[in-house]
């Protein structure tokens, strides 16, 4: 019996290959001694950067499809989301392993000194299980249960903004950016919002339509 063969869209090819730019451009900073006077401290802040940006964008990725109809926006957020917990278990290697030399007595002893350090941690844990089931076999088997737990999404989302903004203590835009994206696309989940957005999405194709017929 023969397995149907996968396909894979160009947009699905596409993410695949940009979301491991990043670590190849990390690898090879790393070779040519770019990465400034702490080589550890710059890893860990730009895998815990790549991270945060792509579990946003998995996060954008149902929004996007309710306002704009852009299905194939649904065929990556898994991969989006994945590769963006893969960078997470990066960071959080990097940061126990090279930083701490993993020795967790001392990173207890500076938890309470640092409390992006907790929140970091708690995102991650989250993410965790989220991963674990991200699977259609996992689907099936949790059912409803499912969609509530992969709700905590959101919740991994704004840990994962509180853990950078209290990194970076001084100039909290960027951190900040991130956080109002994270709530308006909670906002956007929103049952009332999201019947808004596809009635204004239907809408505007509707008055569009003419248009093009016309150029046709």
């Amino acid at each position: 019996m023969h397995r149907p063969k996968t396909k894979f869209t160009k947009l699905q090819i596409l993410t695949h290959v940009a979301v491991l730019v990043p670590l190849a451009l990390i690898v090879w900073d790393y070779t040519q001694g770019r990465l400034s006077a702490n080589p550890i401290q710059a890893i860990t802040l730009r895998t815990g950067k790549v991270a945060l940006v792509l579990l946003v964008l998995s996060l954008a990725c149902t929004p996007i499809n309710t306002l704009f109809g852009f299905k194939s926006a649904l065929r990556v957020r898994r991969a989006l989301g994945l590769y963006a917990f893969m960078y997470a278990g990066l960071h959080l290697l990097i940061f126990t392993g090279l930083d701490y030399q993993f020795d967790f007595g001392l990173l207890w002893a500076d938890v309470a000194e640092k409390r992006y350090i907790v929140v970091g941690l708690a995102a991650f844990l989250i993410l965790l299980p989220l991963a674990v089931t991200s699977t259609k076999g996992w689907m099936k088997r949790l059912g409803k249960t499912w969609k509530n737990l992969h709700k905590l999404v959101y919740l991994a989302g704004l840990l994962a903004v509180t853990h950078f903004v209290w990194q970076v203590k001084s100039d909290i835009r960027e951190p900040l950016l991130y956080g109002i994206v994270v709530v308006l696309l909670l906002i956007a989940r929103i049952p009332g919002v999201k019947r808004f957005l596809s009635q204004m999405r239907q809408e505007i194709k509707m008055n569009l339509s003419p248009l093009v017929g016309r150029q046709n």
